[in-house]
């Protein structure tokens, strides 16, 4: 009799363990509804721990940003975004049928803009105007280059919107292109004088435009060589005397035919060196100036008409 009540005991004892375990199991987490997305993810028959985690990770992938041909990737949270994660998954898991639970996200524009700044530095570039130099006797302008500039502005809207819309497909940042000022194009007259030649070459930039004869300095009054611009133009100029001993005792000479200047001065940087005509037509071709660059009258005032101030004027000895 004790035996069988032994047996009972030991008995109803396992069956007391046996449901104090069963108690203690955790119920399995629910899932979210089958065909249920948040932004892009699909969610569906996820739970709601792993849904949070492929929402956060695809929210942290980077955004691919295209500026001036090269690929540069950032992080949301480089540039100030955020994703409202458990609030999305929440309405995903309160869902019953098939639905596109939008991602709430949140952006931060000082840091957008701070990076975009960070950017603009990094990429812009300024115009480079063409340089004029002499090569072979002959000008040679270097080709000008165009700048760009990042469009800071559009630029944080691209990435705002870009961030917000929850595609992480490429997006080009807008650059504004910059003119050099200066270019091969438009760089104007350039004029060469050949000293020992008594010829002067007018270029419109590099192209040969017109071959005029001149007059040059005497040995004991050398035109100088060198590079100058043209600094002052006079119509019917008067003549005033140098501080020289040849113009010793000269007095000054109003415009009209006997004027030494001609009726055209354009003087050069170089100073109290100039371009004029001469009324002594017999000087072209020679070397008997006093230093100036003497023409024949009315091809000084063709000249006059077809430079400008800030003209470059080469003075070489060949």
């Amino acid at each position: 009799m004790k035996r069988v009540v032994l047996c009972i005991a030991v008995v109803a004892s396992l069956a007391v363990a046996g449901s104090v375990r069963a108690d203690d199991t955790p119920p399995a987490e629910a899932t979210i509804a089958v065909g249920v997305t948040i932004g892009s993810v699909d969610v569906g028959g996820m739970t709601v721990t792993a849904a949070a985690t492929a929402v956060q990770d695809a929210f942290n992938q980077p955004l691919e940003l295209l500026v001036a041909g090269t690929r540069v990737l950032v992080t949301p949270d480089v540039v100030g975004a955020t994703a409202g994660v458990q609030k999305a998954v929440e309405k995903a898991q309160a869902a019953t049928s098939p639905v596109e639970v939008p991602l709430p996200v949140t952006v931060d524009r000082s840091a957008t803009t701070s990076f975009v700044a960070k950017l603009a530095k990094r990429f812009d570039r300024g115009a480079a105007d063409s340089k004029l130099f002499l090569r072979g006797g002959r000008p040679f302008l270097t080709k000008e280059r165009r700048g760009r500039k990042l469009d800071q502005a559009s630029s944080t809207r691209v990435i705002v919107q870009a961030l917000t819309s929850g595609v992480r497909d490429a997006r080009t940042l807008p650059l504004r292109l910059q003119r050099a000022a200066v270019t091969r194009a438009n760089f104007g007259p350039v004029i060469v004088i050949h000293r020992g030649l008594n010829r002067l070459y007018l270029y419109n930039g590099m192209r040969y435009w017109r071959v005029f004869a001149v007059a040059t300095g005497q040995t004991q009054y050398p035109t100088p060589l060198g590079r100058f611009r043209i600094v002052v133009k006079w119509k019917n100029p008067w003549w005033y005397p140098p501080a020289s001993p040849w113009a010793q005792g000269a007095k000054p000479v109003p415009p009209g035919p006997n004027n030494p200047l001609g009726t055209r001065w354009m003087g050069l940087s170089a100073p109290g060196v100039g371009i004029h005509g001469t009324p002594s037509d017999g000087s072209i071709g020679y070397s008997l100036s006093h230093g100036c660059i003497r023409m024949h009258i009315p091809e000084a005032e063709w000249l006059f008409n077809h430079v400008d101030l800030g003209t470059t004027v080469f003075i070489v000895p060949h």
